[in-house]
């Protein structure tokens, strides 16, 4: 999929560079065709306009003004025919022409419909005008214009054609930048549904295997049987825990059900988490200390601030270890109000630290189930704290323990 995406990516992207070059060397022709035609033009009327007794005009260098036009360098003639069409005489400026190119311009210029017009087969672009009892004709050589029309299309195909390879490599290296994190997305879905998979699979197989036992003695009782039933019951406790943590990470990532914030205090909310705990604690042998300050007001929600206090309670006390020590610290700090949640026991690796908020992750490479965990509270616990606009970081040494902290913006 990725690399399809990549290919799709350098194709619109080549296809939109190639439009644009195309639109600008266009205008770029467009211009050049039409300064270079009234550059014929203006040749052409000074030719008209030019008496038989008059030189030809010579520019003057280094006067002409800025906003005048520039002199033309167009070859032009002109010639002059009496009422009969015959010609009288003939104005050669900066060319020479045969006799029988000039019959034939002249008789293709007076056949033409049109007083002015281009004479194709001779490359020459021509004005008449009538003048008293005859006409003069003007003609002015297109050689220059199509020799400098060619010259603008070659280069411009040359520089379109480098153009759009050092685009192609640049949208190659623009592929892989701009789709890494659509990459990393992808991987981590795809590793996703392979853990949900995984994980869903093991309640499942249990529950069957169970059912098949139970299938297998119709003719017992509950009572005979109560071991497979209670098996199946936790295991379907565990798997609806697990498909309730799935949906409410689904629901975070989509942003269909957006949290409703109000006031609270915040103190209030963690002693009435640390509460329930206290038993568990003490049939782990684990001591729970609290330095809780008082009041503490924040605005968020407080269903899920107390599912991140809990998980973050019961992470600590699953690896405090045998007599270890919980420490739930909630202070003030300046215009933040700071959740810390310590414990001692086995540190979490180095490695293994900045992924602990992945999905299914754990330092646990073997997956073990025995904690009864499947690698997605502080991944939860890390999505309630994105929707308070807060901040979650964790710290672990062997000295200190591990500590997360949860910087939250008071009110």
């Amino acid at each position: 999929m990725i690399k399809r995406l990549r290919r799709k990516f350098i194709l619109i992207n080549m296809a939109l560079i190639s439009l644009v070059l195309l639109i600008v060397f266009a205008i770029i022709f467009m211009s050049n065709y039409q300064r270079l035609q009234s550059e014929s033009r203006d040749a052409l009327q000074r030719a008209i306009e030019q008496r038989i007794d008059m030189p030809p005009p010579k520019p003057e260098i280094g006067r002409l003004h800025p906003r005048e036009k520039p002199f033309p360098i167009t070859p032009v003639f002109s010639v002059v025919l009496d009422e009969n069409n015959n010609i009288l005489y003939t104005i050669q400026q900066n060319v020479s022409i045969s006799d029988d190119v000039l019959a034939k311009a002249v008789k293709k210029a007076m056949d033409s419909e049109s007083p002015e017009g281009i004479l194709h087969d001779l490359n020459l672009r021509f004005l008449r005008r009538d003048i008293g009892n005859g006409t003069k004709i003007a003609f002015a050589d297109r050689g220059h214009e199509i020799h400098s029309m060619q010259s603008l299309f070659l280069i411009s195909l040359v520089v379109g054609t480098g153009g759009l390879v050092a685009f192609f490599f640049i949208s190659m290296f623009l592929s892989v930048w701009a789709l890494r994190p659509a990459e990393k997305a992808w991987e981590q879905q795809r590793q996703f549904v392979a853990d949900a998979s995984h994980e869903l699979k093991m309640p499942l197989t249990v529950i069957l295997a169970n059912s098949s036992i139970l299938l297998d003695h119709r003719q017992d009782t509950i009572a005979r049987q109560i071991k497979w039933v209670e098996n199946t019951q936790v295991e379907a406790i565990r798997m609806k825990k697990l498909v309730d943590d799935l949906l409410f990470l689904a629901k975070s990532d989509a942003a269909r059900v957006p949290p409703v914030y109000s006031e609270l205090n915040f103190s209030d909310t963690v002693w009435s988490c640390l509460l329930p705990f206290e038993p568990v604690a003490f049939e782990q042998g684990v001591t729970i200390n609290a330095d809780i300050e008082p009041d503490i007001a924040l605005t968020g929600n407080e269903s899920q601030l107390k599912q991140l206090v809990a998980i973050l309670l019961d992470n600590a006390c699953k690896y405090a270890g045998d007599k270890g020590i919980v420490s739930v610290t909630l202070v003030r700090e300046q215009k933040k109000v700071c959740l810390t949640v310590n414990n001692t026991g086995t540190p979490i690796p180095a490695i293994d630290l900045p992924h602990i908020f992945e999905r299914f992750y754990r330092t646990d490479k073997s997956r073990a189930r025995e904690q009864g965990g499947y690698g997605l509270g502080l991944a939860i616990a890390k999505s309630i704290v994105e929707n308070h606009h807060a901040k979650i970081t964790a710290e672990s040494t062997k000295d200190q323990g591990t500590t997360f902290t949860v910087h939250f913006s008071e009110l």
